[in-house]
């Protein structure tokens, strides 16, 4: 029976040999596809969502209705480098930073409700 051991052992030995080098390219591939996924469905819509925020931000204008992330809405009183100045009330004024307004309304929306 000592015959049969240095077949199985040689056989044994040259199987990882050939396996190892298609599991090496389907990690890579695995790998690649992951990272695309995550792309595609995290990293470019968050950097859509940041310059559609920067658009609007940039177009701001004296008398905007505003909505703040604390979900004050407002009118825009006045407009600086950084901040914002923002009417919640008669005679009633906050001033935010500019990154804090979440949404421009239409206009006459604070008149209606």
């Amino acid at each position: 029976m000592d015959f049969l051991i240095p077949v199985a052992h040689a056989a044994d030995a040259a199987a990882p040999a050939g396996g190892a080098a298609g599991f090496g390219t389907m990690n890579i591939i695995f790998i690649v596809l992951m990272i695309a996924i995550f792309y595609f469905m995290l990293i470019r819509p968050q950097s859509k969502r940041a310059k559609e925020h920067k658009q609007m931000l940039a177009q701001l204008a004296k008398g905007d209705e505003v909505i703040t992330n604390g979900g004050v809405a407002g009118r825009v009183d006045e407009i600086g480098e950084a901040f914002i100045s923002v009417e919640i009330a008669n005679n009633v004024k906050v001033k935010l930073q500019k990154h804090a307004i979440s949404q421009v309304l239409p206009k006459g929306t604070l008149k209606a409700s």
